[in-house]
């Protein structure tokens, strides 16, 4: 027996439910026609009952163009066996809000609650390292009636100062039926455990219409993400997987932005100054990955964000490694950020207070060290368009004021660890080193090089017990 084309099928479904929704329209007109006003309530438009008829109609209607389309994206979703969840924002937004989920579990006639939003794309993700692309994708699209528009990029994981070039991979996939569209964006596991996303770039050749680009989810930016635990759960009499615990995802994705670091001008810089290879450069590298690893293991259980900052950042930014010779590690927080048991929890990891210079009022400073690498805390302060951390002399009271543009943080890797940058890591290196951040300095006095130093007074006598505290 020949095989029926799925795209007839299904169009010749939704035509067949469209003339039956318009018959019974015409019908109603036609009752209306003959009992005048009486057909309408008193104030000349349908009665509640009347209303909730044609809604009736027109939602079956919707449901059954919805659906199908669904069904179809879902039917390629089991012959590919593509490993996909539910991210879209809007859907798990909804999901987060009881009254919803309440209206919801009350509704006896047929309903869409979740996956029919205000808007006319819906997003799933699918874990690339889970799935080997498939050509075929295409054309079993199109079998089903759906538009695919692919968007591949260069794989970040396979780029490094040895390898400028790197194959393409597939970083998103766009359904269209019609005016809906499914968004599907490719998550990856990169050597820091967590996942990433590419972003969405248009090729000269593609069409700029296919869909809302400017809306979606995601795309704009590549992003990053911790691996989600997921659940099946139904929605909409659909099984569909989503994140066990969507709050956190969505929270994650409100500043998921990642920043690669830039290879080209590292395998650059190291054309200038050729790489210290000898063996205390590797010890301290090492030596410092682990510190950093450790730290990033303290923060985030007390739930504290930090990003690279000073000469570590510089490192990131500028060669895409730890400085060998700056001998240390430097994070910055912000102050609201702090917690009195920071020290105590450090401590318990087997990182000894070195110092603790200013108060949480005004230019904390927090040291520890492992491993014979000193960990330097910079706390900082949020003035408005400016951003500040502060230093302390020990021996004078002397205090000094380090002020940056205002920034927001990004996720890159360093180290194979997932962390935090500023997002405008070129002001920020700019600020704090000067126009010639690009070159080596390894003299360094940290009270008179920095660009963006200022003296700002001294610590009374009567505080330095409790302000400059040296173990």
């Amino acid at each position: 027996m020949a095989r029926i084309n799925r795209t007839f099928v299904l169009t010749l479904l939704i035509a067949a439910s469209s003339i039956f929704l318009l018959f019974q329209l015409f019908n109603y007109r036609q009752y209306s026609s003959k009992n005048g006003l009486n057909a309408l309530s008193s104030k000349g438009y349908l009665s509640g009952k009347e209303a909730h008829w044609v809604n009736c109609h027109l939602l079956i209607f919707c449901l059954v163009f919805f659906f199908f389309f669904f069904l179809e994206f879902l039917g390629l979703v089991h012959k590919f066996k593509l490993p996909v969840f539910l991210v879209d924002t809007a859907s798990l937004n909804l999901l987060s809000q009881d009254a919803v989920l309440y209206r919801d579990s009350q509704l006896k006639e047929p309903h869409c609650s979740f996956l029919c939003t205000h808007r006319d794309f819906t997003t799933f993700a699918l874990l690339g390292n889970l799935w080997k692309y498939d050509a075929g994708l295409l054309d079993a699209a199109a079998e089903r009636g759906l538009e695919l528009l692919e968007i591949h990029g260069k794989d970040p994981r396979l780029i490094s100062m040895d390898d400028l070039t790197a194959k393409e991979i597939p970083l998103h996939f766009l359904f269209r039926f019609n005016s809906r569209l499914v968004h599907v964006v490719v998550l990856y596991e990169r050597s820091g455990k967590y996942l990433w996303h590419g972003p969405l770039r248009l090729r000269s050749s593609m069409d700029r219409t296919f869909a809302p680009f400017g809306k979606l989810d995601f795309g704009r930016h590549a992003g990053a993400y911790d691996r989600p635990e997921l659940i099946l759960t139904t929605l909409d009499g659909l099984d569909v997987r989503i994140p066990k615990n969507y709050s956190r995802f969505l929270h994650e994705h409100s500043s998921s932005r990642f920043l690669e670091c830039h290879c080209r001008e590292a395998k650059a810089f190291y054309q200038l100054y050729p790489e210290d290879t000898s063996t205390e450069a590797m010890d301290f590298r090492m030596r410092a990955k682990s510190l950093l690893h450790l730290a990033s293991k303290v923060l985030s259980v007390l739930g504290v964000p930090f990003w690279l900052s000073s000469g570590t950042c510089l490192g990131w930014y500028r060669q895409c490694n730890i400085i060998p010779y700056s001998k240390d590690v430097d994070l910055g927080v912000w102050i609201k950020d702090y917690r009195h048991d920071i020290t105590q929890a450090f401590q318990k990891a087997g990182l000894p207070l070195k110092h603790k210079f200013g108060k949480v009022e005004d230019s904390l400073e927090l040291s520890y060290l492992g491993n014979d690498v000193k960990l330097d805390i910079f706390f900082f302060y949020d003035e408005g368009d400016i951003a500040w951390n502060g230093g302390t002399q020990a021996k004078s009271g002397k205090k000094f004021k380090y002020v940056f543009p205002r920034f927001s943080l990004c996720w890159t890797e360093l180290m194979e660890l997932k962390v935090r940058v500023p997002c405008e890591t070129g002001d920020y290196v700019m600020a704090n080193y000067g126009p010639n951040w690009n070159v080596p300095v390894k003299t360094w006095d940290w009270k008179t090089s920095p660009f963006n130093v200022q003296e700002n007074g001294v610590w009374p006598v009567r505080e330095w017990d409790d302000v400059i505290q040296v173990y």
